[in-house]
């Protein structure tokens, strides 16, 4: 049995917790590049480093909307046993402060009621993505699903030179008080202005938009993880019954799209074959498809169409008309 031993010493308590199974986080949300103007906020202060073993004591969350910072949540949450010197020396946060604070189960789910499914935002946001995620299907028996943008990524595509992109360096660069850092709020506050500033680089340089152009969406979503719960379909749909496939940055994440396509009959893969219908191409990658550039499922999306094959390439556009063809289904873009 794999197990932690966790010392209470308020209740002079020793306590044995078997581990957490290590989780394959089949439904996490995609990592993207997007430069978002409505978005949310996260940060977490943990016990330690693994989702595993460790236990997340303070949740807080920005909720952003049009650039501006609309509302905010920001919780204690007390683990159940003591933590370390060297969290208190890290965060500030102390026994003290913990001890009368609800536990993880209380506050998880107005968090997460907070977070709704906004487009997340944070800085090495897989750590907290994936300590969310561990706790809400442990908790809740559901994933944690939103796609998210990590601005250490993204600091590393923007800004050449930096020796390091922590959440210090990037603060440093901007020129952002960092001085109360380490405290979840506190940070989400430094990260939200690190974001804006960020995307402040791409507006003023747009040649360095080039940087983000094959990677705006980190896509793990794959055709065969894409299921409906639809049983009823309208088999006059066009793409009913259709073999589609993505490429490029849509206005969408990927993996929305995808299950729209499978919810109104469609049929998801993920590379061309003489079976696929209908080739659907991101905006940027689009707009450069009489260019230079094609991507080599646009190259042989053409190939099997000039060989008489029953397929069509369109513009994200087109997919999302031909989508609302369907009353029944509603597409948010």
């Amino acid at each position: 049995m794999d197990i932690t031993i966790k010392i209470d010493a308020d209740n002079c308590e020793i306590k044995i917790e078997e581990n957490k199974p290590k989780t394959k986080r089949l439904e996490k949300g995609e990592s993207t590049l997007r430069l978002a103007d409505s978005y949310t906020v996260i940060d977490i202060e943990t016990t330690g480093l693994s989702p595993s073993f460790d236990d997340i004591i303070e949740l807080s969350a920005l909720r952003v909307e049009n650039c501006a910072v609309v509302s905010e949540f920001s919780e204690l949450i007390n683990p159940g046993y003591q933590i370390s010197d060297f969290i208190t020396s890290l965060t500030g946060i102390t026994n003290d402060m913990l001890k009368d604070c609800p536990k993880i189960e209380d506050v998880l789910p107005r968090f997460l009621d907070f977070l709704g499914d906004d487009l997340i935002v944070g800085h090495n946001v897989n750590f907290d993505i994936n300590f969310i995620y561990d706790n809400s299907e442990s908790i809740l028996q559901k994933a944690f699903s939103n796609d998210f943008v990590d601005t250490m990524r993204l600091g590393r595509r923007l800004i050449d030179g930096l020796d390091h992109y922590r959440l210090q360096d990037l603060a440093l660069y901007f020129n952002v008080d960092y001085s109360h850092a380490h405290r979840a709020l506190e940070d989400c506050k430094i990260t939200q202005t690190c974001y804006e500033k960020l995307k402040q680089i791409v507006a003023q340089e747009p040649e360095k938009a080039e940087k983000l152009k094959y990677t705006m969406h980190y896509s793990t979503a794959r055709a065969k993880s894409i299921h409906t719960d639809n049983t009823i379909f309208n088999e006059d749909h066009p793409l009913y019954g259709k073999v589609c496939v993505i490429t490029g940055e849509l206005s969408m994440p990927r993996k929305k799209a995808m299950q729209a396509i499978a919810d109104v009959g469609g049929i998801n893969a993920d590379g061309i074959t003489k079976k696929t219908n209908y080739l659907i191409v991101g905006t940027y990658d689009y707009s450069n498809y009489g260019k230079d550039y094609k991507s080599a499922k646009m190259k042989k999306a053409e190939e099997y169409k000039l060989n008489g094959q029953d397929i069509e390439i369109i513009s994200e556009d087109v997919f999302f008309t031909i989508l609302s063809e369907n009353e029944n289904t509603e597409v948010q873009t």
